[in-house]
């Protein structure tokens, strides 16, 4: 979110830490230690990598529908400005995002502007979090075992093994937590933010939920994030966002480029199949 060195490893770890310590001394940490040796710790971590991968090439089939909201909140609690933009999605064969807006009023942000790399975060690390491409750019760190509803979970530790220097990179990584379901060893919650930051661009910590569609594949289905913004000026601003991913429908595309306007939507050579059953997810925040 805009207002109008590359370092060690050890300290990738370190801003994984502070993301976590206040919420962990304010719940109480639920993780328990485990007794997964080190052999069995790479061979989970190479497992779901894979499936990370490979679900990423299966979302490649599906088309589905984001409603994003962004809103500013006021001293009172009262809604002072609010983006919001409801579109439907699509891939090609390579991976490439096309985007279909169904419903997108003027925002009336006037404290924060959503940036193209907000965007793209809304489109690739909150509800993804690992890039299949760049999963070997990443360190993990496994915690221990944590139980959230009926599921029983891995938790890791997530950072780049080079932390970006703003000033040299556009790209965008994640670095936070995530949760592995223990019998499927696929993500099935991430915590944490985009990076890189700088003084005019901050972005909140966020948690994504997915939930198992069609029977095998977890997909992200809810994104939340309420955070104070600090700028570099010393601005602060309230700012909460609230993501749905659904519609999830198997619909192989071959993608045309009609017009710039993109009024139409790349043609389905496959009839999509029933609305799939979702196999609950962790339990969600209330807003």
């Amino acid at each position: 979110m805009s207002v109008t060195k590359f370092v060690t490893r050890m300290w990738g770890a370190i801003l994984v830490s502070l993301l976590f310590a206040a919420g962990a001394a304010a719940q109480g940490d639920t993780i328990t230690p485990g007794n997964q040796s080190p052999a069995e710790i790479q061979r989970i971590i190479r497992s779901f990598t894979a499936k990370e991968t490979q679900f990423r090439q299966a979302l490649n089939d599906y088309v589905f529908k984001r409603d994003a909201v962004v809103q500013t909140i006021g001293m009172g609690g009262q809604v002072t400005g609010e983006y919001h933009r409801v579109s439907t999605f699509t891939f090609d064969d390579s991976g490439n995002r096309f985007e279909k807006i169904g419903f997108f009023p003027i925002p009336t942000l006037t404290e924060l502007s959503v940036t193209n790399a907000d965007l793209e975060d809304l489109g690739g690390i909150q509800p993804f979090a690992l890039e299949a491409s760049k999963i070997d750019q990443y360190d993990f760190k496994y915690l221990g075992k944590e139980r959230i509803d009926d599921l029983d979970l891995y938790v890791f530790d997530v950072a780049p093994r080079i932390i970006p220097d703003v000033k040299k990179t556009k790209e965008r990584f994640f670095i936070g937590r995530i949760w592995v379901d223990d019998k499927d060893l696929q993500i099935v919650k991430v915590k944490g933010k985009g990076i890189p930051e700088d003084k005019n661009n901050k972005y909140p910590v966020f948690d994504t939920y997915r939930e198992q569609i069609d029977g095998r594949y977890w997909f992200p289905t809810y994104t939340y994030a309420d955070e104070d913004l600090v700028f570099g000026s010393g601005q602060v601003v309230h700012m909460r966002m609230k993501v749905t991913y659904s519609d999830y429908k198997r619909a192989k595309s071959t993608v045309r480029i009609i017009d710039a306007e993109g009024d139409e939507m790349p043609a389905e050579n496959e009839k999509p199949g029933a609305k799939p059953t979702p196999t609950p997810a962790p339990s969600k925040p209330k807003p």
